[in-house]
């Protein structure tokens, strides 16, 4: 890929991460549960805004999981069992500036089905 197209997408990128961070916070009660993806691994972590700390966190690769839509499932699963062990049962997603189809939304879809409410 040109140099010049992968500056344009991670332009892009932070601009839709900013918009969607401006709008969204988490608290102790209702933690922002923020992701991140490269091509090899999936992230997610839960964090309490007001503290700046993070109350979970999961890490695709120490699992030995790849970033695809089976793979993630898995992580969503890990995810919402550290979560429940925490007693949160809901959360604010925010999906980093990525686009929500793919790998985010079978995440999402994921948590939905594991009982965290998003």
């Amino acid at each position: 890929m040109l140099k010049s197209i992968q500056k344009r997408k991670n332009k892009l990128r932070a601009q839709r991460k900013a918009r969607v961070r401006g709008k969204i916070f988490g608290t102790q009660e209702l933690p922002r549960l923020s992701v991140y993806k490269s091509n090899k691994h999936f992230y997610a972590q839960a964090i309490n805004d007001t503290t700046g700390e993070t109350i979970v966190a999961v890490d695709g690769r120490k699992l030995g999981l790849k970033a695809n839509q089976e793979d993630v499932k898995k992580v969503a699963a890990e995810m919402a069992k550290n979560l429940a062990s925490k007693n949160i049962e809901n959360v604010v997603f925010d999906r980093n500036g990525y686009l929500y189809h793919g790998v985010v939304a079978s995440f999402a879809d994921a948590l939905r089905e594991a009982g965290i409410k998003l």
